[in-house]
């Protein structure tokens, strides 16, 4: 096998020309066994084999830097710097992350989990090289899908106007921006990214700059060649803003591209490569349902089919079927996504009602301010979003919507722990960027029963409210207690003597282990189910420390500006006489791996949690 030489960087350099071809349907046949077993993204890396073989024979690694967007497209990249040993333990805890990471390997220049990031960093990294004078070349990749987010564009425009080589490498995997129009524009790319062309447009601009005459000599030149470009180059809208355009190419042909990188390296300013890809090329289940196999769990390769197929709903299948009902129930309601309507679940509104459905593409600022005219409009929206992107648009949160007091609903899904996609993806710090602005109001239901409540008092609710909840299999114990919502106000669960469990949404359900853990040996626990963390239930925290000797707060959040610290506030502002402990999780990033061994790790699962009461109490 090929595979088998690539051990390091440039070790590609080493294949034959003749066998690339092969090496890239071995790198295929790999990933497709390796994410089968473990999960990951399967669609974005098979689309990008070739592309990066490419990158990787054009440029001398670690020396020359590749800036990944997302970087969920990166896998082939592990593998060419030689880190295919560890794909066993992809996206596994203390493992192999999913996205670049500069402490893994010096191939990998700019941790990435977000979209829209890569012209940015990479723009950075271009004029830190020409500060220090050094020599090497940089390129930034980025999908035509996250070219739907403003920050892009923003630093397209920066970069626009550099006087140094910057690649910018557009994967479209969806033919969203143009088509070639044939050999022309071929001819074209050819000419100008040739070094004699190159020197002659630079000699005879010098040459004509600095007189009246010679200036509009200049103008007139450009002015004839923007005409005849309009006519024959795809990429104008790169054209005007003086970024050179090479292609359409074909994303699947290493020659090719090998061709045109090594053009893009003479340009002396910013100059895009535009590659047409195929995602999930080379797997016809992934070609069939690339959204399927964007982020896959393990599954079995001759059918495509999950390993372990899920047959309970999840918290954003319990939300999926409450947005349609109150579709039905509402005409004013409306549904917002930032180019996740499968992964929200809002795709079955979207089919239901399509006029009241709107995704806005990447572009988490551009929902929320979008869902504040709706609201100023008379609507009642529900940007839909998970907990690590909404943080994105928080300055749209603040200035937009909760200065106005606006009816905006916030449906915040993967909050908590989310696991393998690691510190980008981790939603845990909602509770503390949210409940610190005014007139944002914070809830989290403890079942799947209390996500329909809450939902139904969020569209009914005249303000910015948000509801938080979890990843994976809705909990569907404690369906006894279902008491109406009311703002700003807790339920009682079971009320004893002793200690006192305060829980807020998904650690409801590791209180009611917490409780049992205790009573075995022999403590008498109540159980208080939060439900709001903005106002919290000050009445309730009075009763609790009257009524107990010990005060748990437990959060599936960070600390600092947490729920804990809003009820030690109160218990400290009113002299309430009661021991307090604080279950949160720490002030710090939490890397990838399985949410129950995250979980364990930090001190939050059920276990833990006893331990550091019954050790509080034997105090």
């Amino acid at each position: 096998m090929f595979l088998d030489t690539i051990n390091q960087p440039n070790d590609i350099k080493n294949v034959e020309k003749e066998h690339l071809e092969e090496l890239a349907q071995e790198i295929r046949d790999f990933l497709i066994k390796s994410i089968s077993t473990t999960g990951g993204h399967l669609g974005s890396n098979l689309g990008t084999v070739e592309l990066t073989m490419a990158l990787h024979l054009a440029l001398d690694l670690p020396k020359d830097k590749i800036v990944w967007d997302v970087g969920h497209q990166s896998y082939t990249h592990k593998i060419l710097t030689g880190r295919r040993e560890e794909f066993d333990s992809l996206r596994q805890f203390h493992g192999l992350s999913g996205f670049p990471k500069r402490k893994e390997s010096p191939c990998d220049v700019f941790d990435t989990g977000h979209s829209s990031t890569s012209v940015s960093a990479g723009l950075g990294l271009v004029k830190a090289r020409d500060i220090k004078g050094e020599k090497f070349s940089v390129v930034s990749v980025i999908g035509d899908g996250s070219l739907t987010g403003g920050m892009a564009y923003e630093a397209l425009n920066n970069a626009s106007k550099l006087e140094t080589n910057f690649i910018i490498v557009l994967n479209d995997n969806n033919m969203s921006i143009s088509e070639n129009v044939g050999g022309v524009s071929k001819y074209l790319n050819n000419i100008r990214t040739a070094s004699g062309y190159q020197d002659l447009k630079k000699g005879v601009y010098q040459a004509l700059s600095g007189t009246k005459l010679g200036n509009e000599a200049i103008t007139g030149i450009r002015r004839a060649k923007s005409s005849l470009k309009q006519l024959v180059i795809p990429g104008m809208f790169f054209e005007d803003m003086d970024i050179t355009y090479l292609g359409p190419v074909n994303g699947h042909d290493i020659e090719e591209l090998v061709r045109v990188i090594n053009d893009a390296k003479r340009v002396e300013g910013p100059v895009l490569i535009h590659a047409i890809t195929q995602k999930g090329r080379g797997y016809e289940p992934a070609v069939k349902n690339p959204t399927r196999f964007h982020g896959t769990e393990p599954f079995d390769v001759e059918t495509g089919i999950p390993k372990k197929p899920h047959t309970q709903a999840s918290y954003t299948d319990v939300f999926s079927t409450v947005m349609c009902k109150l579709g039905e129930r509402d005409p004013s309601v409306t549904a917002i996504t930032a180019a996740m309507p499968d992964g929200t679940g809002l795709k079955r509104f979207q089919k239901h009602f399509p006029d009241r459905f709107f995704d806005v593409g990447i572009a988490e600022a551009h929902a929320v301010t979008f869902a504040a005219g709706l609201a100023a409009g008379g609507l009642k929206p529900v940007v839909a979003v998970y907990s690590s992107f909404l943080q994105r648009a928080y300055d749209q949160i603040l200035h937009d919507v909760c200065i106005q007091n606006l009816p905006v609903v916030f449906a915040i899904d993967r909050a908590g722990l989310v696991g393998s996609d690691g510190e980008t993806h981790q939603g845990i710090f909602d509770l503390s960027y949210l409940s610190g602005i005014p007139n944002m109001h914070v809830c989290a239901p403890k079942n799947k029963w209390e996500l329909s409540d809450m939902m139904r008092f969020a569209v009914g609710f005249d303000g910015p409210i948000a509801i938080r909840y979890p990843r994976g299999t809705a909990y569907d114990g404690l369906s006894q207690y279902r008491q109406p919502i009311a703002l700003g106000k807790a339920e009682w669960i079971y009320r004893e003597t002793e200690v006192a469990l305060l829980a807020v949404g998904s650690m409801v359900k590791t209180a009611v282990r917490v409780r049992e853990i205790l009573l075995e040996q022999g403590h008498r626990v109540s159980l208080i189910n939060a439900r709001f963390v903005k106002p919290i239930d000050e009445d309730a925290v009075r009763e609790a420390a009257r009524e107990h000797r010990l005060l748990v707060a437990m959060e599936e959040n960070v600390a600092n500006g947490g729920f804990g610290e809003k009820v030690l506030d109160t218990i400290v502002r009113e002299k309430l006489d009661c021991q307090f402990l604080s279950v949160s999780l720490p002030d710090a990033y939490v890397e990838h791996g399985d949410p129950e061994e995250l979980s364990k790790m930090l001190g939050v699962d059920a276990e833990s949690v006893a331990a550091r009461i019954l050790e509080r109490l034997s105090q």
